[in-house]
């Protein structure tokens, strides 16, 4: 015990440095605390937040081509797949804390916690995806969990918003109990928690039966937390209810560090037992659903919540494939889905007028806002063509590569499936343009504001733009691809 704890001490600088984005973000988020707990200005809070989360960027873009190793013990991974990963998280978070402040203050209820819990959420979204050890995944779902529960009731006196947290919450515990049921069936049946070494401790006891049980669980935890069918029924009501601009938030990272989680616990165990006929299954389900009831749905909220059930859908198809090009594919697919996504929430948070963070608002009391703020307009249908997959934006070269390794795979049926229902959803994203474009300002609804009202701050339009031109880059140099499959 005591060599241990020696071997852990001299240990602590090497790993503390090779996880600095997580424990910088960390370390910040108490700090926030403490100032926000002794006046500090609103302003401090979100640079400092923004600040730290930047550095953490800077930070892992320059580990990405480094070797892979672990940290603590091995808990949790660093380098090379580990970077990239944590840097889709920490963009994501930037540019929620970048979208707040202004969007805060119209709301009139700006808190400190809001700068606070993106940072904790950011935390426990690097370790679950990072994860090289079923309890350090575990204490990162835990704490990316309990985080955005809060985050989706921050409108203390909005009846949807709190509701949405209830909701969230109930749900949520129910999922993190399969979750947890299932990595104690699988220690059971491998005697270890390290996921590296799963398959071979399968192999020595031969509890299969037993580890497919704690698998089956454990994937039910992951669908809940993407939204996958028919664990998807939380997500319309949680977005439509939340800050807008934290439903963004929640609706990209908290993907891509469960996705995260799940290529590498697949990758790892993919000897023991094929799960393809399972995920095919799941991504037909979350497909088809998810942009069929887009297509119903009058409220843009609730259109890009079952939207991204929808998008859940299609990197399961690079799941169910499996293999380096497919796990690849999945990592690049996040990556331009969270530039796509955040932006597309982003337009929607300054364009919401009815004092409920747009849960009443409909799709027609945005007619004419391409024309009134150009902007704004060239950046969402930059948003919604990417979404729809259209070149030259990253969204289609993502579904590119989502859907080649299935083909390849023996997957064409599904991969046909999630084309006609990519089809489909290109009528409910292209519906917002026309709205947007071809529907004059002066056929607005009475209850639409004047000019004045539609509100442009800077780091919205830096905000906007930034996304559409990292998505036209994702879009037109593909080169990203091979740095990703150089992780595997």
């Amino acid at each position: 015990m005591e060599t241990d704890l020696i071997r852990f001490y001299d240990a602590l600088p090497g790993d503390v440095l090779a996880t600095l984005p997580l424990t910088l973000v960390a370390a910040a988020g108490v700090w926030l605390v403490v100032r926000d707990a002794f006046g500090s200005s609103l302003r401090e809070l979100a640079w400092t937040s923004g600040a730290a989360l930047a550095v953490g960027i800077l930070f892992e873009a320059l580990h990405l081509e480094k070797e892979a190793g672990t940290a603590f013990y091995g808990m949790v991974r660093t380098g090379g797949y580990a970077s990239f990963v944590n840097i889709v998280i920490l963009s994501g978070g930037l540019l929620t804390v970048a979208l707040s402040p202004s969007y805060w203050r119209r709301t009139g209820q700006e808190y400190g916690e809001i700068y606070t819990l993106i940072l904790f959420a950011t935390v426990g979204m690097m370790v679950l995806g990072s994860a090289n050890h079923m309890a350090a995944a575990f204490i990162g779902l835990e704490t990316m969990s309990v985080a955005l529960y809060v985050m989706a009731g921050l409108l203390r006196d909005n009846e949807g918003s709190a509701e949405s947290a209830l909701k969230y919450f109930l749900l949520g515990a129910f999922a993190t109990g399969f979750f947890l049921y299932g990595i104690a069936l699988m220690y059971g049946s491998t005697g270890t928690m390290y996921i590296p070494e799963m398959a071979a401790g399968l192999e020595e006891s031969g509890r299969v039966a037993l580890f497919r049980a704690g698998a089956a669980l454990l994937l039910i935890g992951f669908f809940f937390k993407v939204g996958a069918a028919p664990f998807h029924m939380w997500t319309p009501d949680v977005y439509q209810g939340a800050p807008t601009t934290m439903a963004g938030y929640m609706s990209t990272t908290s993907k891509t560090a469960a996705f995260g989680a799940l290529i590498l616990i697949l990758r790892d165990i993919a000897s023991v037992d094929d799960w393809s006929p399972l995920f095919a299954l799941v991504a037909t389900a979350t497909m088809v659903l998810g942009n069929l009831l887009a297509v119903a749905q009058s409220n843009v909220k609730r259109m890009l919540a079952y939207s991204s059930i929808a998008h859940g859908g299609y990197i399961l198809v690079a799941l169910t494939a499996g293999g380096v090009a497919a796990w690849s594919g999945a990592l690049y697919y996040l990556l331009a889905y969270t530039l796509m996504n955040i932006g597309a929430f982003g337009v929607m948070a300054f364009l919401e007028w009815d004092g409920k963070a747009g849960q009443e608002q409909t799709l027609d009391s945005l007619t004419g806002v391409g024309l009134r703020k150009p902007l704004v307009g060239v950046a969402m249908g930059c948003f919604m063509f990417s979404l729809a997959g259209f070149p030259p934006f990253g969204g289609f070269l993502g579904k590119y590569a989502v859907f080649a390794p299935a083909v390849a795979a023996g997957y064409a049926w599904l991969v046909v499936i999630g084309v006609l229902t990519s089809v489909v959803s290109a009528f409910y994203y292209l519906r917002v343009l026309y709205v947007f474009f071809m529907r004059s300002p002066a056929d607005a609804p009475e209850s639409a504001p004047a000019d004045a009202a539609f509100s442009s701050p800077l780091a919205l339009r830096i905000v906007l733009v930034s996304c559409a031109a990292a998505l036209l880059v994702l879009g037109v140099a593909p080169g990203l691809l091979d740095v990703i499959r150089g992780f595997f």
